[in-house]
């Protein structure tokens, strides 16, 4: 009596306590993209810091070509993925279950320029700000950064995230903002385009791990893991050694460039309140 009993509880803890976690996030196969090996890493350290309570899991990528807003739409419906990373909105987040640790550090709120070689000189450094904002600009289908700008009177089109670069290179628009890490991997060795010299924009817009909001097991691993990450600093040493981060705020040489600040209107109050965390933030001095 006393082994069947022992079984019972094994079992009832192996199942609960300690059962192998699948988490199911998108890889694609056609459009590979390499910034996205941070997020995973990241991801993995967050996993592994809560093996402790949570037990065992399995990170499993999975082959689906599909926009930002359609990953979103999925992971809502509980369908096919467990896991996105997504600049946050307060819509996203009524949607959805946060994860609420800014994962690039607020660094997708800088935002730098490629532009066509040879057209440094639109952007002199006696540009205004309104003067920014009549050239054209070009964001993505869906990106809350094209809310964002729509919000602050930019000249903008809108274009599918493939296809802006060829979009930039046909003169549908004159400058496409990207993250500061993100220029130098787009346009390797494309004599087509440069980074712009002069200018960024910021506004805070930190991307966040998302689960389905049913899914209450993995939000509470996640928390966890990633409040380990964050008061052990490994989160912070990951961010300044990764290959995709590393040495980025000279890189971009930001202490020599103009700083325009936007509002960003999708913020929720709670990430509002997470502004006042210096541990959480990118610090470009």
């Amino acid at each position: 009596m006393y082994k069947f009993f022992a079984l019972i509880i094994l079992c009832f803890s192996s199942h609960y306590g300690f059962a192998n976690d699948v988490v199911r996030y998108v890889y694609s196969k056609e459009y590979p993209d390499p910034k996205n090996s941070y997020f995973v890493e990241l991801l993995t350290l967050a996993m592994d810091a809560s093996k402790g309570e949570f037990g065992d899991y399995t990170l499993e990528p999975v082959a689906i070509e599909m926009a930002q807003e359609r990953s979103s739409a999925m992971l809502e419906r509980g369908e096919y993925i467990d896991i996105a990373w997504r600049m946050t909105s307060a819509d996203l987040e009524q949607r959805l279950s946060a994860i609420y640790v800014p994962l690039l550090k607020g660094m997708m709120g800088y935002r730098i320029f490629i532009i066509r070689s040879g057209e440094q000189s639109k952007f002199p450094k006696t540009l205004s700000l309104n003067d920014l904002k009549k050239i054209t600009v070009g964001q993505g289908y869906n990106w809350p950064d094209s809310d964002i700008l729509r919000y602050n009177h930019f000249e903008l089109v809108e274009g599918y995230d493939i296809h802006l670069l060829k979009m930039l290179g046909k003169k549908r628009f004159d400058y496409f903002p990207r993250a500061i890490h993100e220029p130098w991997l787009e346009i390797t060795e494309n004599l087509n385009y440069v980074v712009e010299n002069n200018f960024v924009l910021k506004y805070t817009s930190p991307i966040y791990f998302f689960v389905n909001s049913n899914n209450k097991r993995l939000k509470q691993r996640l928390d966890k893991g990633m409040g380990i990450l964050v008061e052990s600093g490994v989160m912070s040493k990951l961010f300044q050694q990764h290959e995709i981060t590393s040495g980025i705020i000279a890189k971009a040489k930001l202490d020599q460039r103009k700083v325009f600040e936007l509002e960003n209107p999708l913020l929720s109050e709670h990430t509002k309140k997470l502004i006042a965390d210096k541990r959480l933030w990118l610090s470009v001095e």
